[in-house]
């Protein structure tokens, strides 16, 4: 069971992706901004972070850049799940150190799929 921390201020969204997140039996953690999902990456150490983009205080693909820079989060694999559909966006998120880049609105298999891959356990990590 690993430990994924969820971050975005949409409470519909973090309902969603926690009820996922807990059916593929982990633990899920929440913070409602980039500012508090630095601050909670640093904190708990999770396994893997679920970020969402458009957020107040410090959006995600800047807090995906604090947590990827910084010496004792860097190795937590972080994962952008958005609405921003563009290409730049998607290149500009994995530049700032995501691993992988999903778009609202997703499928559960689609979420899980990559939540599987990043913890080592989904059928691409064999």
């Amino acid at each position: 069971m690993a430990r994924i921390l969820i971050v975005d201020d949409s409470p519909s969204q973090l309902m969603s992706i926690r009820r996922i997140v807990e059916k593929l039996g982990h633990d899920a953690l929440t913070a409602e901004d980039g500012a508090a999902g630095v601050e909670a990456a640093k904190r708990e150490l999770p396994d893997l972070i679920l970020m969402d983009v458009v957020m107040p205080n410090l959006n995600g693909f800047q807090a995906t850049r604090s947590i990827t820079r910084e010496a004792t989060t860097k190795h937590i694999p972080v994962i952008l799940v958005t609405t921003k559909d563009q290409d730049t966006d998607r290149v500009w998120g994995m530049r700032q150190g995501a691993r992988a880049y999903i778009t609202k609105p997703f499928s559960e298999s689609e979420l899980a799929d990559v939540v599987n891959q990043y913890l080592g356990s989904g059928p691409s990590a064999a």
